[in-house]
């Protein structure tokens, strides 16, 4: 494969957050920026992955002092450090073996296996990674890579749906052959790769075929090849449902809290691979090491989504299931198309939950808490709740409209 280097120019020293001079001779770049720019796919935040044959920790670290960012020694005895800059992260790795050559032998796919020397702008392509990014092929350097460490049996699924590559038969092969290695790589690796697959519909596809292949029962005992196909069903649903309103695809997209990478189509989607319990769920999710924040919402949605089975809430049913829902209201709603509802029977909650002036899925209290308690003279308690839900449902109902009805409708609960 030709390289044309205007194609690396993502790569050029102009680019990096520091000085080329800090990096000493010889010094290379490998990995996914060097795959990327091959490829022409560009990066707004860089992630630079170099290759030194010697003192790469105390490379990183003066480089980190120089540019006042921040330094983390990933690994003493491997000699790993990585840079955090404001814009980019730089990793700095000593070089495994005598060579070069021998280190790239020792990665996980060919198309990852190619270096860039940015002193000479030569590129190192021993396995003729150039070719198989040319072939959009994924081809494993060696099945004892793949077995020294598993996790590189679940990345070819991952990064072949985000290049939109094939895996090369005997590849896939042996990736199946060593399925019952995965049990090996702590859960929160193995989170941070379905991360990626569980956020498009490409990545269901490969998801489903890294389930086929063993990859998921020992974290998802429900990982059927019934379940998975409903990972297909989810972004069906979730095609259906932004057809008619945009609004929620977009929502569907966005991250579940801003430091929390799993969007509400991926809650959905673990929702389909995980025990339908809520209570058991919640314990295989803690295994894996998923947040508070994402347990809750897949929990949460497990247990709502059969409530948009049933025939049309009354109102006041209404008003405890959105209580309940709250933003995850979007993942239950594809939950229930995927579970057979069909769109026109959840309209009329879609349209309450995407109108923020709607009462009865966005309450605006007419009184507080507190002007019970100052109205009525009594403590606080949970009394004083029960009486603001009551007020907020006689609200929806159209029963009343002003805070001194609401005070009212209070006094008279009590004295009932």
């Amino acid at each position: 494969m030709a390289i044309n280097h205007l194609v690396l120019s993502t790569l050029a020293p102009e680019n990096w957050p520091f000085s080329i001079e800090s990096l000493p001779q010889p010094a290379y770049l490998v990995g996914g920026a060097v795959r990327d720019a091959i490829l022409g796919r560009t990066r707004e935040y860089l992630d630079l992955d170099f290759v030194l044959p010697a003192n790469a920790v105390s490379v990183a670290r003066q480089i980190a002092k120089q540019y006042k960012a921040g330094f983390v020694l990933l690994d003493s005895e491997r000699q790993i450090a990585r840079v955090v800059f404001a814009d980019a992260t730089a990793d700095f790795a000593q070089q495994e073996g005598i060579s070069l050559e021998t280190d790239l032998h020792r990665r996980d796919f060919t198309i990852n296996a190619i270096a860039y020397n940015p002193h000479t702008q030569e590129i190192i392509d021993p396995l003729q990674g150039c070719a198989d990014i040319e072939k959009q092929l994924l081809r494993m350097v060696s099945a004892k890579n793949l077995e020294d460490d598993p996790l590189r049996l679940l990345r070819a699924y991952r990064q072949a749906s985000q290049l939109d590559f094939t895996i090369e038969p005997d590849t896939q092969a042996a990736i199946r052959g060593l399925a019952s290695h995965i049990n090996r790589v702590a859960a929160e690796r193995v989170r941070v790769e379905l991360g990626y697959m569980l956020a498009n519909s490409q990545g269901s596809v490969w998801l489903i075929n890294a389930g086929k292949d063993g990859l998921l029962t020992p974290f998802f005992k429900n990982a059927t090849e019934e379940n998975l196909q409903k990972l297909s069903a989810v972004d069906t649903a979730a095609t259906q449902l932004t057809h008619f309103w945009p609004q929620l695809g977009e929502q569907l997209q966005n991250p579940v809290r801003d430091t929390v990478k799993t969007t509400w189509l991926g809650i959905a989607k673990l929702a389909c691979l995980v025990n339908p319990n809520p209570e058991i769920a919640e314990i295989e999710l803690q295994e894996l090491t998923y947040s508070r924040a994402e347990t809750k919402a897949i929990t949460t949605a497990l247990k709502l989504f059969p409530q948009l089975q049933a025939p049309l809430m009354t109102l006041r049913e209404q008003y405890f299931f959105f209580q309940e829902a709250g933003t995850v209201f979007i993942s239950t709603a594809v939950l229930s198309v995927v579970h057979g509802q069909s769109v026109k029977a959840i309209a009329p909650l879609v349209n309450r939950y995407l109108n923020p002036n709607d009462l009865v899925a966005h309450p605006t209290p007419l009184v507080s808490g507190k002007d019970i308690m100052l109205a009525l003279n009594i403590p606080a308690s949970p009394v004083v709740g029960k009486l603001l839900t009551e007020i907020a449902i006689a609200q929806i109902e159209g029963k009343i409209y002003t805070a001194a009805q609401a005070i009212e409708l209070a006094a008279q609960l009590i004295n009932t």
